[in-house]
């Protein structure tokens, strides 16, 4: 770090490393780690440089003024309302802009569940900067994590943050499968099937709403949904078929016909597929 004394109102809280070694084998924590947890207000001078990578995974959050971060030789910019996340074994380096320094929420990770995390969430050396759709959230997982650590390293404030963490890591990884699945003509295509759940809507009519042909349409559907048009036509109807099921005593044919099925036994066999169930067998299940 450039600045030795810290910065006024900063929290910082440092796992010692015996515990670490001891989390990373016991249940629960063996998953996730949360090592090092910080926050730091309007930073200013504040970097750091590691030419060694170290073994936990770097997350930043910027929440106000500016930074930079310099990852695997590569320098990048960093604004407010934007995540950094360095990647275990990287070398790198970050520091508070010096005209408008940055606030600063961090926290380094650990664990066998990391690699999977940072692969979902699309997180790599070569783009380790991401706008945040919801820096509030974000920021509020973080202020959990230290909030634990804060208080003492028992296992079960150390499995509180090691689940802050986690879900920290979830959020990110959503957020980026939910920016990599945006697309107006495919959200514009979900909205109508989900309310006009009832009617037989065909790839053709949802390809002529967003004149593109049909294979042009049902390729960028499946591209940006995972399955094509009827599957996830079904599905949504399957979802409404199970709320039926579940809140009424509605007779199965009048269920059917309730989410766009005029015959009762193609209903059933659709229902069997997907469930691998009869609708009444699902509707006698216990659940809650």
């Amino acid at each position: 770090m450039s600045i030795a004394e810290g910065f006024p109102g900063q929290r910082l809280r440092v796992l010692p490393r015996p515990i670490i070694t001891e989390a990373l084998q016991q249940p629960g924590t063996s998953h996730l780690v949360a090592t090092d947890c910080g926050y730091f207000p309007e930073a200013r001078a504040h970097g750091m440089s590691r030419a060694r990578p170290i073994e936990q995974a770097v997350i930043l959050i910027c929440t106000n003024g500016r930074g930079w971060c310099r990852v695997d030789d590569t320098q990048h910019s960093v604004a407010e309302n934007q995540v950094v996340v360095i990647p275990p074994g990287t070398q790198h380096a970050y520091g508070s802009d010096a005209t408008d320094p940055w606030t600063l929420w961090w926290l380094h990770v650990d664990g066998r569940d990391l690699p999977e995390f940072l692969t979902a969430a699309r997180m790599t050396s070569s783009a380790p900067v991401r706008t945040l759709a919801n820096t509030y959230r974000v920021v509020e997982l973080v202020e959990e994590v230290l909030q634990q650590m804060e208080g003492d390293i028992s296992t079960a404030s150390l499995l509180a943050a090691s689940g802050a963490a986690w879900h920290l890591l979830a959020v990110l990884a959503s957020s980026a499968t939910s920016a990599r699945s945006r697309n107006t003509v495919v959200d514009e295509a979900r909205d109508y099937l989900r309310s006009h759940l009832t009617e037989r809507v065909s790839v053709a009519e949802l390809a002529a709403r967003a004149s593109l042909s049909p294979s042009h349409f049902a390729a960028l559907f499946k591209e940006h949904v995972g399955f094509p048009v009827l599957q996830y036509q079904t599905q949504l109807r399957m979802a409404r078929a199970r709320e039926l099921l579940d809140t009424t005593s509605l007779p199965v044919a009048r269920i059917a016909n309730a989410v766009g099925y005029r015959d009762e036994f193609y209903f059933s066999r659709q229902f069997r597929s997907v469930h691998g169930t009869t609708a009444l067998r699902y509707r006698a299940q216990h659940k809650g």
